[in-house]
């Protein structure tokens, strides 16, 4: 290289405008590669494939971050495949009169039964701000900190089912987690199918169950 493309010396004005694109450049690099504070996550969208049609989910990781959490790994452990809807709750039917809800609620695979994760401890709505609206998706649970895998879906709003409601005798009520965005009429179908008058929920229970063929990440 000869004298003629050497660089000229550096002046201190020089480089404190060299530092100041630097450092303009290596921000603008770490937006576009990390999220702004404060940014939103975007929900997972779960599709569930049934016998009486598809049923798109939206599972809120931001809000209710361990409950999806627990919900997706059944998922992706294909849990819910040969899974059903076991349970379906309307006026017609209801075992419970003094506080009545209307919902749809599915299991996993029998066959998977025995392998379930550990119970989760309970999200209350108060902490995760979700309520038990029409399409909610929610656990469903025996006493507080004791669900694992059975979900159920909100029809029509349903405050009793939030903290403070009195649906359940604790008053914890239940940790919503996502809601659903397409195949509410499925949904409804389901609530509408033929129920027995024994079973795990009695005139409740879903007599043939509606079958899951699937559910996966879309």
């Amino acid at each position: 290289m000869t004298s003629a493309h050497r660089f000229p010396p550096t002046t201190a004005a020089g480089l404190t405008r060299r530092l100041s694109a630097l450092a303009a450049t290596t921000a603008l690099c770490a937006w576009s590669i990390w999220p702004a504070a404060g940014q939103a996550t975007a929900p997972v969208v779960v599709v569930v494939e049934t016998a009486a049609g598809a049923i798109t989910l939206a599972v809120d990781v931001e809000h209710a971050p361990v409950t999806a959490a627990n919900f997706l790994r059944y998922v992706d452990g294909k849990f819910y495949d040969g899974g059903r809807f076991i349970r379906a709750v309307r006026p017609d039917n209801t075992t419970r009169h003094d506080v009545e809800i209307q919902v749809v609620q599915a299991a996993i695979a029998p066959a998977r039964t025995g392998e379930a994760f550990p119970a989760i401890p309970l999200e209350r709505t108060t902490a995760t701000g979700l309520r038990h609206v029409d399409g909610a998706l929610s656990m469903a649970r025996n006493a507080p900190d004791s669900a694992t895998s059975s979900f159920f879906v909100v029809i029509g709003d349903q405050p009793s089912l939030d903290a403070g409601g009195a649906r359940h005798a604790d008053g914890q009520g239940f940790a919503a987690f996502g809601r659903v965005t397409a195949g509410m009429d499925v949904v409804r179908r389901i609530q509408a199918s033929a129920t027995g008058t024994a079973g795990q929920f009695g005139t409740e229970t879903l007599d043939p169950p509606i079958a899951i063929v699937r559910a996966y990440r879309k």
